[in-house]
């Protein structure tokens, strides 16, 4: 395949400088010629009116006076004072001629003429009067060579400007060009310095300044991720390597060989459900996640989850109070993604939940929304958490629970922004509440009174 050429951004300006600049001057240059000429023209035409004015004026004094042959005479003592190259041509209608000089004039091309036709005693006469053109002709010419000869010189010459005023004006790009090539995954924090002129390379230096500090908080994040992922998967791998390693140390009962087996299966699964969380939370941030949407109502999913949680939330004690009203909430969702949300924000409440509590669940048209709220009946989250409860792999202060991998709420987050929906928490010592606002379908619209709470069927 052949291989395209590029140029520089310095060849291809200069090059558009000199083709504007030839452009231009080749305008400029026809525009003055043709205005010159034009000028030249213009004033052989009005000496050519003048002449032919005078000559007819004097032609009508002579003609009264004087015979055919003296009028002649006349008219050719008059038209000496013409200048040189010059001729005047009379020709009546009864067959009266006059023509001065009487030799031909020269190259009918060379000459400025002007046909004017008048009356005299009932006769018609026709004046030819003629101007030499040589002169203007090489007035004309001279120009053009100028011109000709002149642009070219003057468009290399600005060209050799354009292209050093092209290379000045493109040094802080080199400079910044090296700058970058110095930045990379191990110097992430430093930056590209900032010219102070005010211009469009500051503007692109800040620009590419912002850009790095992105990509250095990207890195970051990722460093730590894959650090915690690896980590997290470092204990299970790890129980099940001993668990096998104890099994096989020496003979067993099957009953042992059984208890062994049910702890790798237990420790593959919470492996597995990790894993799956990973690569939804990848999925999601790659916005490669497939989540088909279609009309759902948040109720009967809700519903679904508090049945789903009724053993567990029967083991801690805890009632379960749905207020989901009898207007239907319909929204745009992806029923899995959905369960898997509101499965997150009720486990989390059963979990920080004090024995014989209530957890509250509610779903209602709120204007534009649909609001849905899960209240626990927990200690609250302190304050330095809770800037830090939708991170990835973070868990609160042991004393509101235990377990988990610190991802429920980083998928609860990522689940709902997927739905265009905003996720927020207000929590206080008496219990938190995890609010998701979805945005309802057109139409949907009218403000209704939030439902009253009474406690799960489920």
């Amino acid at each position: 395949m052949q291989m395209v050429r590029t140029r520089s951004i310095r060849f291809r300006l200069t090059i558009w400088y000199a083709i504007v600049l030839t452009a231009g001057l080749s305008v400029f240059g026809g525009l003055i010629w043709l205005s010159l000429r034009g000028r030249l023209i213009g004033e052989i035409d009005r000496d050519l009116q003048g002449r032919a004015s005078r000559f007819e004026q004097y032609f009508r004094t002579e003609s009264a006076e004087e015979s055919d042959m003296q009028l002649r005479d006349e008219l050719d003592e008059f038209c000496q004072a013409l200048p040189t190259a010059s001729y005047i041509k009379l020709r009546g209608a009864s067959g009266f001629g006059f023509s001065y000089p009487s030799s031909a004039p020269g190259p009918a091309n060379e000459f400025r003429v002007l046909h004017r036709q008048f009356s005299l005693n009932g006769e018609t006469f026709n004046l030819e009067v003629g101007a030499s053109l040589v002169e203007v002709l090489h007035t004309l010419d001279l120009l053009r060579l100028l011109l000709l000869s002149l642009i070219p010189v003057v468009i290399a010459i600005a060209s050799l400007g354009g292209a050093w005023l092209a290379r000045r004006a493109l040094n802080p790009v080199r400079d910044l060009a090296a700058a970058a090539l110095t930045i990379s995954i191990e110097n992430l924090s430093e930056r590209l310095p900032v010219p102070d002129t005010g211009d469009e390379f500051a503007r692109l230096t800040e620009v590419l300044n912002t850009m790095l500090a992105r990509l250095e908080s990207a890195v970051k994040t990722l460093s730590q991720f894959v650090a915690d992922a690896s980590h997290e998967l470092r204990t299970p791998l790890a129980v099940i390597r001993t668990t096998a390693d104890l099994a096989l140390r020496r003979a067993r009962s099957p009953e042992s060989y059984r208890d062994s087996l049910q702890d790798i299966a237990a420790e593959t699964e919470r492996m597995t459900q990790l894993v799956e969380d990973l690569l939804l939370l990848a999925r999601s941030d790659t916005g490669r996640a497939e989540m088909p949407l279609e009309p759902i109502d948040v109720r009967d999913v809700l519903q679904g989850v508090c049945s789903e949680m009724r053993m567990l939330a029967g083991l801690r004690q805890i009632q379960v109070k749905m207020a989901l009203g009898d207007e239907a909430a319909i929204i745009a969702a992806n029923r899995p993604a959905l369960h898997r949300l509101f499965l997150v924000l009720l486990d989390n409440a059963l979990k920080y939940s004090r024995t014989g509590g209530d957890v509250k669940v509610s779903a209602h048209p709120v204007d534009a929304q649909v609001l849905v709220a899960v209240e626990d009946s927990g200690p609250g989250i302190s304050e330095a958490d809770l800037p830090h409860i939708f991170k990835r792999f973070y868990r609160a202060d042991p004393a509101r629970g235990s377990g988990g991998y610190g991802l429920g709420l980083a998928l609860a987050e990522s689940i709902a922004r997927s739905h265009r929906a905003s996720i927020e928490v207000e929590t206080s010592e008496s219990g938190s509440v995890f609010r998701v606002r979805f945005p309802a379908r057109p139409g949907d619209r009218r403000p209704l009174a939030p439902p009253s709470f009474r406690e799960s069927s489920v």
